[in-house]
């Protein structure tokens, strides 16, 4: 028994990967024959180097995410659906709407974890590494400091644990998370009527680009990974920026010797950069008051 769970485990992890990379393809397709966004000089004279650096970072923070979160979120969801642990285990509702629950709850409790990776300054330090990519497309949605997923093992297990998630509902919004994230940090134009109307629902890139803003009041917005419905509720819903106006980055890694794979892997063991000063004033409060009609 334990040899067939272990190969249906590899077989569910290849097929994972295999829908990654196609996806990945497709959007990297789509963005070249229609960019969102013009890439920074910087960014530019990076080439292939920068998609390199992010595919192989994606590949280390892969193996140890499934080194240290496998063995211990799963076997947690087990439990959870076997003994009726969590919030959602003792709604009194069928098994797929007790998921279907867990799903919205696991993305929710998501966009609180990214506002702590940026709150608090030892996780930032993490999660710069994603911001200071100097151009922001699908290979983007790749580029995390295995450090950061380390970080957030003890928080997805209270996740699981503390909302209930089965194994279904954990590998079901694992699978529209990724499919989320690879979508919204991808520099593909969408027309701006499919993506206003999307943007109801779900990030989208033009949302996310005013995320990855060297701006801090800019950045300070549109944190959900899943749907829009979070950012909406707390007021941190943000649509006012057009993309043209968008500098991709972080303030302190401005060229691309600052950003390179062994300088990526080694930003969080070095000192905080100094926090630029906030500006809200790019934008007029008539502009910044019409909201979802100012996505452009």
């Amino acid at each position: 028994m334990a040899s067939a769970n272990g190969d249906s485990t590899r077989v569910r992890g290849w097929a994972v990967a295999t829908t990654v990379a196609l996806g990945v393809g497709v959007l990297l397709w789509t963005e070249r024959r229609r960019a969102l966004r013009t890439p920074s000089p910087a960014a530019q004279s990076e080439g292939s180097a920068r998609i390199v650096t992010n595919l192989v970072m994606a590949g280390i923070t892969a193996a140890v995410s499934t080194a240290a979160m496998a063995p211990v979120v799963t076997p947690l969801a087990e439990r959870a659906e076997r003994d009726g642990l969590g919030l959602t285990q003792g709604l009194p509702a069928p098994a797929w709407l007790r998921d279907a629950v867990a799903v919205v709850l696991l993305d929710y409790t998501l966009y609180w974890w990214h506002v702590l990776e940026h709150r608090v300054p030892w996780l930032y330090r993490f999660h710069q590494v994603h911001h200071a990519d100097l151009a922001l497309d699908s290979t983007t949605a790749l580029r995390f400091h295995f450090g950061e997923f380390l970080a957030s093992v003890p928080w997805r297990a209270a996740q699981v644990v503390l909302l209930g998630a089965s194994p279904r509902a954990l590998r079901v919004w694992q699978r529209l998370t990724m499919g989320s994230v690879l979508f919204h940090h991808s520099n593909a134009r969408l027309p701006l009527r499919w993506e206003r109307l999307l943007s109801r629902v779900m990030m989208t890139p033009r949302l996310h680009g005013i995320h990855h803003s060297l701006v801090i009041d800019e950045q300070d917005s549109n944190w959900s990974s899943g749907l829009t419905l979070w950012d909406r509720l707390h007021g941190t819903y943000r649509a006012d920026v057009p993309q043209d106006e968008i500098e991709i980055g972080v303030a302190a890694y401005r060229a691309p010797g600052d950003v390179t794979l062994a300088r990526s892997l080694a930003m969080p063991f070095r000192p905080l950069p100094p926090t630029p000063p906030r500006d809200a004033s790019r934008v007029s409060s008539a502009t910044r008051e019409a909201g979802i009609d100012a996505l452009r």
